[in-house]
């Protein structure tokens, strides 16, 4: 049987710095409010300019070297974004043709926060199918070009990234198990109120921002979260002191302790990356992920669960040993 693996992995955060202090100049908000009940203390912003596949390419540059692969090798590219450059073409095909691939399977999709969880889980089907040989998989966002800098309630959460790991064919399993769901029934609690074919005038005015219900939101995705992580790890045979690292979507430092305890891992088994990056959405896991092997904390051959939650809301896990 073939199974897939992650063999690179790579990163890129805008140079622009947003810290709480900076936020506190134009908003009502203070740097205390915000570490004590988020965990963010800065986040990088992306340039009024820059699109989120520049920063894919970035990101996916860094991780093509360290697969040691080159655009020639790569035959499926898959990006988990919201904001793409374009309503079309999709972001993929850019990153594609930006890069030099030729010509391949590229599409993107959209599942919130949850986008490179469902991206890596496609692109894991596709190489176990015998469809792909060799998979770019990013997650990425200029989320705070969404943002409305007047509600402190959410303007103090996002930052801009984006992630990208290459997953080849192995003999044994990487990628050991992939879990996703979505339940539309809690749309009203994290959405925003603005697309294609609904009230597109109103982009880029007061009248469009990220719309959530802080506490609501938590309930619900530590409830999930919880839940879904346990299948996880029954489905594939292993324990929760198998594991050797949780990397967590990075949407708040609460919902992180809250998902340790509940699988009996002390913080210093979580990739932490919140108060660096704020919740950069779909870019957060793949972010946190280069985070942890670059700094020599996650070794290969550890095992490694990945989870997420987004607006839908989606959701969605991945057991990984590198």
């Amino acid at each position: 049987m073939t199974y897939s693996r992650i063999v690179g992995t790579g990163r890129y955060l805008p140079e622009r710095i947003m810290t709480n202090k900076d936020l506190e100049k134009i908003v009502d908000t203070s740097d205390e409010w915000i570490r004590t009940r988020t965990g963010v203390e800065r986040r990088h912003v992306c340039a009024e300019d820059q699109t989120t596949s520049e920063m894919c390419i970035e990101a996916a540059k860094v991780a093509m070297a360290d697969a040691g692969v080159g655009p020639e090798d790569i035959d499926m590219v898959i990006t988990g974004t919201t904001t793409p450059d374009l309503i079309f073409p999709n972001i993929s095909t850019i990153i594609q043709h930006k890069l030099g691939i030729p010509a391949c399977t590229a599409f993107s999709l959209e599942a919130a926060c949850t986008g490179f969880i469902y991206a890596l889980s496609t692109a894991d089907k596709f190489i176990k199918a015998g469809e792909a040989k060799c998979a770019l998989v990013l997650g990425a966002e200029c989320i705070t070009k969404l943002v409305n800098w007047k509600d402190r309630n959410t303007c103090v959460l996002f930052g801009d990234g984006a992630g990208a790991v290459i997953i080849k064919p192995s003999e044994e399993p990487g990628i050991i198990s992939c879990h996703l769901g979505a339940d539309g029934q809690h749309k009203d609690l994290l959405y925003y109120p603005v697309g294609v074919s609904k009230d597109l005038a109103s982009a880029g005015t007061d009248a469009a921002g990220i719309m959530m219900t802080g506490s609501e939101v938590f309930k619900v995705a530590v409830r999930t979260l919880g839940s879904i992580a346990s299948k996880t790890l029954e489905d594939a045979g292993v324990t929760k002191e198998d594991l050797d690292w949780l990397v967590p979507h990075q949407a708040n430092i609460r919902i992180i302790q809250s998902m340790a305890k509940r699988l009996d891992m002390p913080m210093e088994k979580v990739i932490v990356t919140v108060q660096d990056h704020g919740n950069t959405s779909a870019a957060s896991v793949p972010l946190a992920l280069d985070v942890g092997i670059r700094d020599g904390r996650i070794k290969k051959g550890q095992l490694i669960l990945m989870e997420a939650f987004g607006g839908g809301f989606t959701w969605g896990t991945v057991l990984v040993r590198l």
